[in-house]
């Protein structure tokens, strides 16, 4: 079963990124360009799915309200770059929270949902902020909408595989070691770059 999930996860992430490239808006729409932003960058990916796997970790409420949480930030950061705020260290701050999530997965850490919904609301205003610096010749609501979708779409497959991996193994060891594989990718962007 873990291998089928493996390679199902596997070949997710890889037919993703060519697939979903940034489309045009012209050609497009609005819509499928935002809704295939997140889909093109690792980076994305992984935060998105690693913010899942943490909601999946502390299961109960955190399964809607840890992603609600960055889903709705997201769009904040989005909004605050649609209207010429600037943000400092934008790209930097998304590397570290690939980083930074997938430690959290890692430790499994038993925080206090507060916490935790804090802490992705804050990377989340940074990738919203990322979104809306790339906007290009989309409409801002169309695209905002398809950012958002799809995002919630990588949590939920977080979420998915979290609780998947938590059926198949003892402690969350797998989760761990997809929390730490995270957080490695993240340190590999931040250098490879």
């Amino acid at each position: 079963m873990l291998r089928r999930l493996s390679l199902a996860a596997f070949l997710a992430l890889s037919a993703t990124a060519p697939a979903f490239a940034h489309l045009n808006p012209a050609e497009h729409g609005s819509l499928a360009a935002g809704f295939s932003h997140p889909l093109f960058g690792l980076d994305h990916i992984l935060v998105m799915v690693a913010v899942g796997l943490w909601a999946a970790n502390l299961g109960g409420r955190a399964l809607y309200l840890v992603p609600a949480a960055f889903v709705g930030t997201m769009i904040a950061g989005f909004g605050a770059a649609i209207l010429g705020a600037p943000l400092p260290f934008v790209e930097p701050v998304i590397l570290a929270s690939i980083v930074f999530l997938g430690l959290m997965v890692t430790l499994a850490l038993p925080l206090p949902l507060g916490g935790v919904m804090g802490a992705v609301a804050f990377f989340a205003f940074f990738h919203g902020h990322a979104h809306g610096g790339e906007l290009g010749a989309a409409g801002a609501l169309l695209f905002a909408a398809g950012f958002a979708i799809a995002t919630a779409m990588l949590h939920a497959a977080g979420i998915g595989a979290g609780i998947a991996l938590g059926r198949v193994q003892r402690a969350g060891l797998f989760t761990r070691i997809a929390g730490a594989a995270t957080a490695l990718a993240g340190l590999w962007l931040a250098f490879a770059g």
